[in-house]
């Protein structure tokens, strides 16, 4: 079963008059479907200007509010509720992380076209950073970077860092070449080894490697679950850029959804 939710009480804009559960459910909408406003605003019989409004102004609300819904949870918490696969390998894994992309619309400015280029996506792309408890739950989005960002620089610039303790322990994909970030911090790094001006991976460093596989794939079913709304699965306008609060809302979605591990 999934956690219920209540938003706080918000004045809307004087400029619109139309019940607030319709003005959140339109919202919510443009999120899980990416539905053209026109579409939207054909749904609702407003006009399109007035959707636009709407949205603009509960995806403020919504992004301000719903951070509460993506807790840093405390090391004896996420270590409480670590399922069993984790306590048998890796139970000192405070959090896994990646970068998932979504594509962004073409830019008419040609500085921000190259800015937002993704070299891996071959497309304009916006990047952010996710890093899940071990027990599945989201404790940290970042912002969006432009898509040609580094893992390390996102790594380093979005406050991640700030959240990590000396002996904690960071899951990560052999992209994250961020060893000497966590190294001050006291943070161990567990990626996949590499085979770097060598022809094979010992057997030790094959079976861990295969254990980081298997224990990663949950991040990865966590960005896929963010990946169902299709504002971040499809093409992200390029009028809602400036409103990537989009990623606090669709993060926090998630973790009201059942648990992505059930076992414990």
């Amino acid at each position: 079963m999934g956690v219920t939710y209540v938003l706080l009480p918000t004045p809307s804009p004087a400029s619109i008059d139309y019940p607030s559960c319709d003005q959140i459910l339109m919202t919510l909408m443009k999120l899980k479907l990416n539905l053209i406003l026109g579409d939207i605003a054909h749904c609702f019989n407003v006009s399109t200007s007035m959707a636009s409004i709407v949205i603009s102004h509960w995806t403020d609300v919504m992004g301000e509010q719903f951070k509460v819904l993506i807790p840093w949870l405390p090391r004896e918490t996420s270590r409480a509720t670590m399922p069993l696969l984790f306590q048998r390998i890796y139970p000192r894994t405070t959090c896994i992380i990646d970068c998932a992309e979504s594509a962004m619309q073409r830019a008419t400015n040609p500085d921000l076209r190259s800015d937002v280029f993704s070299q891996y996506k071959s497309r304009n792309t916006v990047k952010y950073l996710v890093a899940e408890a071990p027990n599945g739950l989201i404790m940290f989005m970042s912002d969006a970077y432009a898509g040609r960002s580094s893992h390390k620089f996102i790594t380093m610039d979005n406050g991640f860092l700030d959240y990590l303790r000396a002996g904690d322990e960071v899951m990560a994909h052999r992209g994250f070449t961020i060893r000497d970030l966590l190294d001050k911090r006291r943070v161990s790094l567990n990626i996949p080894a590499f085979t770097y001006r060598r022809n094979q991976l010992t057997n030790e460093e094959t079976t861990c490697t295969r254990r980081v596989a298997n224990v990663r794939i949950h991040v990865e079913r966590a960005i896929q679950r963010l990946k169902v709304f299709k504002i971040l699965s499809q093409t992200v306008p390029i009028s809602m850029a400036p409103k990537l609060d989009i990623l606090t809302i669709c993060a926090g979605l998630v973790n009201l959804k059942s648990p992505l591990i059930s076992e414990v």
